[in-house]
């Protein structure tokens, strides 16, 4: 449940911003960059599945040429498409494939420190991810790509050395280390049959600033997560993240026996807390603040060549009317997740006939989580009792009444004051729930825990639930919060894991 409002933090102090190196201007120290357009550097998963999908939220705000053409200018250029033959056939809407990388350059030593972005340098992406843009503008699709998929790179010249490859079997994250940008979209429209419209990469830099200038985003979670690794540690509660907590939560996969796969949960209800923060603040609508975000982005997202001023003045029409439920997050259905593959290792390998099925609904423009199953029970609620805030009043002449009443919802995992006070004329007869509409969800589940009671609207209450206890009350019903219901593909809506 959010917590009342308070100002946003102020963003990190950064380093200075340097002037923009074009193309053949290296940095000084460093080595030149290949000319296919790979960077050495981990890139890192968590932060391209919410860095990339905020290329695309914030890609463009439909808030005029002029000002898009001028963001438009900054961004570095590749040539993914380049002689490209035998592509997949183009279906409805737009596609993008988003990679990413982890420059840090602009990044103090302090807060590589403090966020863990150590480690040894890796000329390979971790994971990839297909977004799917309907043809409508009225969703959007998110599948990720899992970094060790079993893979075939087809064959190819080395466009630095001019070496001859035959094809061969890889991890899907190889195809980058062998042949940048270029071998990276052949091999996966090779997989998956979709015709890539544009390519994004982006890094750590651009990520954290982003998240910064918007003030930081919004998570809820029910348990705490601490992971040694990335230095997260947060309590069970509602947190506003700034671009370096993001950072870490995004990335860590140490926190408790799920791995990736909690990992890619997290992602996406970042990525829906993303979607909900920049089009309910008003940034799509605001030139200046607009500006601001998009270029704290766009100044570290290499793009190709098509993807310009018209394009992102489309994406921004189109976002201008998203909503969390706009959106929707699979992964590819997995058939073995540790396929042996000689001289490679461990891979895993997709479940041919779900993921065709997968690809399919995308090159159709079909929504991915259409057949969710039924809606759960009762007792399960949509909003842990975990972070739902409770203020209890006795409404009866009896004594101890509140207290019972404290005990029992805190027993249900409710967040209780421990404080209960007497409410009022002491002849109540039915228990009353008194809630801000703001938090509606919220209300909804503390009402299943207290059958019979009755719900009442009290605008400006803020982030607390209030609780009469009346003569009526019994006893506390037990209630949980299940994790989203996952469509076919394991997918999801973003208004399934967002904050309430």
């Amino acid at each position: 449940m959010p917590t009342p409002h308070r100002s946003p933090r102020p963003p990190h102090p950064r380093t200075a911003p340097t002037q923009r190196r074009t193309a053949r201007q290296p940095k000084a120290g460093t080595r030149n960059r290949p000319r296919n357009g790979s960077r050495k550097g981990p890139p890192r998963w968590g932060m391209r599945v919410a860095t990339g999908l905020s290329v695309l939220v914030l890609g463009a705000g439909g808030i005029g040429h002029a000002v898009v053409s001028s963001l438009e200018t900054g961004i570095d250029r590749v040539d993914p498409f380049k002689d490209m033959k035998n592509r997949p056939q183009g279906g409805h809407g737009m596609n993008f494939l988003l990679v990413g990388t982890d420059g840090r350059e602009k990044i103090t030593k302090a807060e590589r420190k403090k966020y863990r972005l150590g480690g040894a340098p890796c000329h390979c992406t971790d994971t990839l991810m297909l977004v799917h843009l309907s043809a409508d503008k009225q969703r959007a699709s998110v599948v990720s790509l899992p970094r060790d998929s079993y893979a075939e790179i087809p064959a190819h010249t080395d466009r630095t050395t001019g070496k001859e490859h035959s094809a061969h079997p890889v991890k899907l994250n190889a195809a980058y280390a062998e042949g940048g940008p270029h071998l990276t979209v052949r091999t996966v429209e090779g997989m998956t049959g979709i015709k890539i419209d544009h390519y994004l990469e982006v890094d750590f830099t651009s990520f954290m600033e982003t998240v910064d200038t918007l003030g930081g985003v919004q998570i809820c979670t029910a348990k705490p997560l601490k992971d040694p690794y990335t230095g997260l540690n947060l309590t069970a509660g509602t947190h506003k993240l700034d671009g370096g907590k993001a950072l870490q939560y995004v990335r860590s996969r140490h926190i408790d026996g799920a791995a990736d796969l909690g990992r890619m949960q997290r992602q996406q209800k970042f990525m829906a807390a993303l979607v909900k923060q920049t089009t309910s603040s008003g940034v799509l609508m605001n030139p200046v603040k607009f500006q601001q975000v998009a270029s704290a982005m766009l100044k570290s997202v290499r793009a190709d060549k098509g993807f310009g001023t018209d394009q992102m003045l489309e994406l921004g029409k189109a976002m201008r009317g998203f909503t969390p439920a706009s959106s929707e997050f699979a992964s590819v259905p997995i058939q073995d997740g540790g396929y042996p593959v000689k001289g490679i290792g461990s891979t895993v390998k997709w479940d041919t006939k779900k993921s065709k099925k997968l690809f399919r609904a995308l090159r159709e423009d079909k929504p991915l989580a259409s057949h969710l199953p039924k809606q759960p029970r009762a007792t399960v609620v949509g909003v842990a009792p975990e972070q739902i805030r409770v203020q209890v009043y006795n409404g009866t002449p009896k004594d101890g009444l509140g207290q019972k009443v404290d005990a029992a919802l805190r027993g249900t995992g409710f967040n209780t004051t421990r404080s209960p006070l007497n409410g009022g004329p002491r002849d109540l007869k039915r228990t009353v729930v008194s809630y801000d509409p703001r938090w509606d969800r919220s209300a909804k589940a503390l009402a299943t825990a207290l059958p019979g009671c009755e719900l009442k609207a009290v605008k400006g209450q803020g982030g607390t639930m209030k609780v009469k206890a009346g003569s009526d009350f019994t006893k506390v019903q037990r209630v949980k919060a299940e994790d989203p219901k996952r469509g076919e593909f394991g997918s999801v809506t973003g208004d399934q894991v967002v904050c309430p």
